[in-house]
């Protein structure tokens, strides 16, 4: 449930650090530049990789600075001060969420028109559709990185939890291959990954799918981020030992 301080959360976090905010908007831009411009004289590469990599760039870079982020938190005794107050462990991980979910709504409108009108990708889908969920994509990877952060005791280790929760998304998402081309056990592999149902999702919007199309993908997306909310909320420590 969304509280008076939940929202004062959230907006505490929004002004944390701008160049934070930058960082989110800039970065998966950036990236979706290069490849547009390694690809440049194969137009239908961009086009091909281009949906996927709109699920991919945001829930990375959110995963990073969500779980950073939060660990900083912790190790500089803010949320300790924190929970002397009224404020409960959900109102804190709801905020951040919250937070990071206007971000995430900004940078899926940034990175959707970049890689729609900059780089040239050709997407027959509605616009709208492929905007949103691009955004749950980013929301996802916050609230990944609200539940990761918890196993973590320094920033260093917070990045390195990145190979744990991401790289296997990447790798048995479709980004590499077709996952009705894998190996059976990595295909079932796969569907048990939130990434996915957002890469597939993304694709299929391209192609011109509508949202009945993705109806089922979008609502596995939805569970995924409540249930990490959940995992956030639960596992969520005061400081860092």
């Amino acid at each position: 449930m969304i509280t008076t301080l939940t929202l004062s959360t959230a907006a505490r976090v929004l002004r944390h650090d701008r160049r934070t905010i930058a960082l989110i908007l800039v970065v998966p831009c950036f990236l979706m530049g290069i490849v547009a411009w390694m690809f440049s004289d194969t137009p239908m590469v961009i086009d091909q990789f281009g949906p996927l990599l709109l699920g991919v760039f945001p829930m990375f870079v959110m995963f990073l600075i969500t779980s950073v982020a939060t660990l900083r938190e912790r190790q500089s005794g803010t949320l300790e001060r924190l929970m002397t107050t009224p404020i409960r462990r959900a109102d804190f991980v709801l905020g951040y969420a919250l937070a990071f979910a206007v971000l995430a709504t900004l940078q899926g409108l940034v990175l959707t028109g970049f890689a729609i009108w900059v780089c040239g990708m050709d997407a027959q889908g509605d616009l709208w559709l492929i905007v949103a969920v691009a955004v749950l994509d980013a929301v996802l990877g916050c609230v990944l990185g609200l539940a990761a952060s918890a196993l973590a005791n320094t920033e260093f280790q917070a990045v390195q939890m990145m190979p744990l929760f991401i790289i296997p998304q990447l790798l048995t998402g479709g980004l590499l291959m077709p996952r009705d081309q894998m190996p059976q056990a990595i295909e079932w592999f796969s569907r048990a990954m939130p990434l996915t149902y957002g890469m597939e999702s993304l694709q299929d919007l391209a192609r011109g799918a509508e949202l009945g199309d993705i109806a089922g993908a979008v609502g596995a997306i939805g569970a995924f981020i409540v249930a990490s909310l959940a995992l956030a909320i639960t596992t969520l420590r005061r400081r860092t030992p």
